[in-house]
């Protein structure tokens, strides 16, 4: 069994990630490819990694809980809001027809641009900017995901995302959750919640 898969079943699906595409697009991405070199033998352990710039990469199992709550399907067009090193961004495109990601530090931002470029992905687009302000002119999304947590829901992403849209987004200060909310018109509904512990979403 390889380490990557090892990752899967006893990280993962042992926590009720059961997803089959999800799960498929986790065996799909090399995670090793996503952290600094001298992390590379972490790279399927259970926790975030340093990845530089005072930010990390997501554990395994986040990256899937959070995938799997957007109930993608390959037509929509998604918002990624935290690019870090595209790990994320390369699990969505997997699944996704087309990403956009936006990554407030500029060199990480590039890094992430150029590494997704050489692993072959072509349905997705990084941009530097500021994550509050989403990327209108994308817009709307079918689901929007936020890799850091906001003091609190930015409205910018909420008017993004189109009507029954579906955005997971991790909220709060010390104590933080991760919620699950979706669309209806003017109104948007919880779906559910976990505690967390994400880095700060960056303002530019």
């Amino acid at each position: 069994m390889t380490t990557r898969q090892q990752m899967i079943d006893e990280q993962i699906r042992a926590r009720d990630v059961r997803d089959p595409r999800v799960l498929d697009a986790l065996s799909r991405v090399p995670r090793e490819r996503f952290v600094p070199e001298v992390s590379r033998h972490e790279a399927y352990d259970d926790r975030p990694i340093r990845i530089g710039y005072g930010q990390t990469i997501s554990q395994p199992y986040i990256v899937a809980y959070m995938t799997e709550a957007l109930r993608l399907e390959r037509s929509h067009r998604v918002l990624e809001i935290g690019t870090g090193c595209g790990y994320q961004t390369a699990v969505l495109a997997e699944l996704a027809r087309e990403v956009f990601s936006v990554e407030v530090i500029p060199a990480l931002a590039a890094a992430a641009r150029e590494r997704l470029a050489g692993l072959g992905y072509r349905n997705l687009h990084v941009t530097e900017g500021d994550g509050h302000q989403g990327w209108p002119e994308h817009a709307p999304y079918d689901r929007v995901l936020v890799a850091a947590a906001a003091e609190s829901v930015p409205p910018a992403l909420v008017e993004q995302l189109a009507d029954t849209g579906i955005l997971v987004i991790p909220v709060g200060a010390s104590d933080q959750e991760l919620r699950v909310l979706q669309k209806h018109g003017t109104r948007v509904d919880l779906l559910a919640t976990l505690p967390v512990r994400f880095v700060p979403l960056v303002r530019k």
